[in-house]
């Protein structure tokens, strides 16, 4: 009787709310809806204030005009107003005419895919040594790698212009062997390419040896038990499970290095110049605003598809998993 007056007794309170959104945790507790997503507020909010806002201004001066006494940019806040004509022409330099800004942007493509290429090369085989052979090292390899971080980048940039005078000391080892004294700081593209690998190694070594610490060391083994060898255990084995870190290394490296100006200014000179530089150049020169903003907006549309591409391919692995 007790049973029976158990199961046809009236439910909690809380399970005849109904409409009403509410969720429940392991541990019993209903909250609203509204509840957990409320702590990305903080976020949301910073994120609009530091990103979607200026990213507009930056949107309304590519479509704006400049003022006629001091030529500073003048933005259309109001899409109506937007006016399209410097876009136009800031496109057409790409392709219409002389074609100006036609080399630097197969430069940068060239620069970038060369210095991501020994990125991953020389990064992959660091990080993999590290995973690997480094044992109770690891820790010091790590810290060498990090220690960089500590000095500001343009500061170890004007350390290399120094190392790569005429009479600096990488000529100097190069004289001694035989190689005379190259010009290493008068538009090479190998010294910009180089400074650029230089600048942003790190980010592709540590996520790579994140990845590769992580591998279960039993799929390895099982790997040698059927009958494969080193190597067919790392191309079958370890590279595949590494692909997400290798995308993630990539897209961390390639995306500052299509802006990056900076370099090339120390290391290069206007032979080498790149995407980046157009963009310093239009927005240190008075009345081209609106066409900074324009070439802003074109390098965003570069850079936005390796990150689309690993965006889905992460979504993909982890959809698989």
């Amino acid at each position: 009787m007790a049973s029976t007056d158990a199961a046809t007794a009236e439910p909690p309170r809380h399970r005849r709310r109904g409409k009403r959104a509410t969720t429940r945790t392991e541990s019993g507790v209903w909250y609203p809806k509204w509840y957990w997503p409320s702590f990305t507020l903080a976020g949301d909010l910073w994120l609009v204030a530091m990103f979607v806002l200026p990213f507009y201004v930056v949107v309304c001066v590519a479509f704006g005009t400049v003022g006629t006494t001091f030529r500073e940019p003048v933005p259309y806040l109001f899409p109506g107003w937007w006016q399209f004509s410097t876009f136009q022409a800031t496109l057409q330099k790409f392709y219409v005419g002389t074609a100006p800004y036609q080399e630097p942007l197969i430069r940068t493509f060239l620069y970038v895919f060369t210095a991501s290429l020994i990125c991953l090369v020389v990064g992959y085989a660091v990080a993999y040594f590290t995973a690997r052979f480094a044992g109770k090292h690891k820790g010091l390899i790590l810290i060498l790698l990090v220690s960089p971080f500590w000095i500001s980048y343009l500061m170890r940039i004007y350390a290399w212009q120094s190392l790569l005078q005429p009479d600096g000391y990488i000529n100097d080892v190069l004289a001694w062997l035989g190689f005379g004294r190259p010009e290493w700081l008068a538009g090479r593209g190998i010294t910009v390419t180089l400074g650029l690998v230089y600048g942003y190694i790190p980010f592709m070594i540590l996520p790579l040896y994140g990845s590769l610490d992580r591998i279960n060391q039993g799929m390895l083994e099982a790997g040698r038990d059927l009958g494969a060898n080193p190597l067919q255990t790392f191309v079958r084995v370890t590279l595949p499970l590494s692909r997400q870190a290798i995308l993630a290394g990539l897209v961390i490296v390639t995306l500052p290095m299509f802006g990056d100006y900076y370099t090339n200014n120390l290391l290069g000179s206007a032979k080498t110049a790149m995407f980046g530089n157009l963009i310093d150049g239009a927005v240190t020169n008075a009345g081209q605003g609106p066409e900074a903003g324009a070439l802003v907006l074109l390098l965003m549309v570069i850079v936005i598809v390796p990150m689309l591409y690993y965006l889905r391919e992460t979504k993909r692995a982890s959809e698989a998993a």
